[in-house]
């Protein structure tokens, strides 16, 4: 059973859903686009209780450097999935969602 979302949860998982495959994005990024800018630490914690991790790929967002960052099953698991993605081969492509 799953917990009831607040606004916020609701806002982030909006914006990450649109994230494409094989891209990322960052936490302070999503919060940006989610209405609350400054509020990238409060994106992780949202993300970490993502109930709906296939359909809300919250592994596409990584830290402002660019390193993956935490992920609630696991960093190894997270830099898999994005390298399944081939998400760091495109960074290149994705650094303009950065500012």
């Amino acid at each position: 059973m799953v917990k009831e979302l607040t606004p916020f949860e609701k806002k982030v998982y909006t914006v990450v859903k649109k994230i494409p495959a094989g891209e990322i994005r960052t936490y302070a990024w999503v919060a940006r686009k989610a209405g609350a800018p400054g509020a990238a630490r409060a994106v992780g914690s949202a993300l970490n209780k993502n109930p709906f991790p296939i359909i809300v790929p919250c592994h596409r967002v990584v830290n402002a450097g660019g390193s993956p960052g935490g992920y609630a099953f696991g960093a190894d698991l997270k830099k898999q999935l994005l390298e399944l993605e081939n998400a760091f081969r495109n960074k290149r492509k994705t650094k303009r969602y950065r500012s």
